[in-house]
């Protein structure tokens, strides 16, 4: 007797049928989808940003702890009378910085003092990062001062 390979294989049933269908729409309904999403270019781009923003965050937050580590560093290396000479040269900027608000206020078109009190806004939302660069650069100045 011989075996056809028709003969082995049976007929599949309409519920198999019915799962085969179910089984190869759902996977074309993934590929369909798989598809829609790399073509969603405006999507694509905002979840990039989103990944890019995060990483800007966190590398903000990195830079912002090494400024306030330097800075203590540096503040704890300091001598006594550089201490004083630095808050005695702080305490004459902000008095010459009031001089020059109070002038400013008087002299200065408006449009010109809306920009600088936006740049102003952005400098105070920025000053513990500000503060560490200029102590820094306080430091270099009196340790090139005194060589």
């Amino acid at each position: 007797m011989t075996h056809t390979p028709a003969a082995d294989q049976h007929a599949p049933t309409p519920a198999e049928l019915r799962e085969q269908i179910e089984h190869t729409r759902h996977e074309l309904g993934d590929t369909v989808q798989a598809l829609a999403d790399k073509t969603d270019v405006k999507a694509r781009a905002q979840q990039k940003a989103g990944e890019l923003k995060e990483q800007a965050a966190v590398k903000a937050g990195e830079l912002k702890a090494q400024a306030a580590k330097a800075t203590s560093q540096v503040q704890s290396k300091l001598p006594d009378p550089v201490k004083e000479k630095a808050a005695q040269a702080a305490g004459q900027a902000r008095t010459a910085a009031a001089q020059a608000g109070r002038m400013w206020e008087e002299k200065a078109p408006a449009s010109l003092q809306q920009r600088t009190a936006q740049s102003a806004r952005l400098a105070r939302e920025h000053r513990p990062l500000l503060l560490a660069a200029a102590a820094g650069l306080t430091v270099l100045w009196l340790a090139r001062r005194k060589h």
